[in-house]
């Protein structure tokens, strides 16, 4: 593993890069409002004429994180381009060039959020009620609480009776809402597995998201680039693997392992533990999205 950098935030290494690829709750905002700093950085990054790719591995379409975006006062224009999980898995049943969307059946169960449906509209698919009449489980979203992953598990013993694979369009396993981390469908896809059922996934850290930003950034090599997470497993180990430099955000899903008050060699001994844990190597640490 190479030796991490820490700093204070990204103005130590804007000059280093000519892209930004960066994950959206926990980093950019907690799903209510903006990070302190965040949007000065962003505008600081545009007015350098980098370019920024909003990367999340929401299961729902692009269009619905730039609304969010919208809503909590971020500007649109500073964003080169929004590139969810949920719009690349919808582009992939769309074209059905490679698996897993060449395997999968037309009829399937969708598990969703406040009833969109959108990532599963236009593209050929049949959705259906019960698991006996599908060919696979489509796990877009999971509501909010109280609903837990119990609430769940029926849906997800009737699909493995009937031996239904399961895509799952967003792999994280928790969300930052607010000032905690609640239930994400992830979650549900390792319950799955673990029983036995079989999982495909899209989304951080899986090459299919990462062709679709390098789609937006086709003039720059990968080394040009770098992506900035709060997910060890995902947004670090996802860049590591497309080539990327790479970020650590510690103040997100991991921040009880990394205390604004602790020394250096401890935020040190905590990151190379995280790191190890989920066989990633991010080249930079700072603790907020902030310049």
């Amino acid at each position: 593993m190479t030796t991490p950098v820490f700093a204070d935030g990204i103005g130590a290494f804007a000059d280093s890069y000519e892209a930004f690829v960066i994950d959206q709750w926990g980093v950019l905002h907690d799903g209510v409002r903006p990070y302190p700093g965040v949007v000065e950085a962003l505008e600081r990054l545009h007015d350098a004429r980098k370019r920024i790719v909003l990367l999340s591995n929401s299961g729902r379409r692009k269009t619905v994180s730039e609304k969010r975006l919208s809503d909590i006062g971020f500007d649109l224009s500073l964003f080169d381009a929004v590139v969810t999980s949920g719009e690349t898995a919808w582009q992939g049943f769309r074209e059905r060039i490679e698996p897993p969307f060449t395997t999968l059946g037309p009829r399937c169960v969708l598990l969703t959020r406040e009833g969109d449906l959108s990532v599963a509209q236009g593209i050929g698919l049949d959705l259906v009620e019960a698991p006996e009449d599908a060919d696979f489980l489509f796990v877009s979203g999971v509501e909010p609480p109280p609903v837990t992953a119990d609430n769940y598990q029926e849906t997800l013993d009737r699909s493995l009776a009937r031996g239904l694979p399961m895509l799952c369009a967003n792999p994280d396993l928790v969300a930052v809402t607010g000032a905690v981390l609640t239930l994400a469908p992830g979650t549900l896809a390792h319950r799955y597995a673990a029983a036995g059922g079989t999982v495909h996934y899209v989304g951080k850290p899986y090459a299919p998201v990462y062709r679709a930003c390098r789609h937006v950034l086709p003039d720059l090599a990968p080394a040009q680039i770098v992506g900035i997470g709060d997910s060890m497993a995902h947004d670090i180990r996802g860049a590591n693997d497309a080539g990327m430099a790479s970020a650590f955000v510690t103040q997100g899903i991991h921040i009880d392992a990394f205390p604004s008050a602790a020394a250096v060699t401890d935020l040190a001994r905590a990151l190379h533990l995280l790191a190890a844990e989920h066989d990633a190597r991010p080249d930079w640490v700072i603790p907020r999205l902030t310049w």
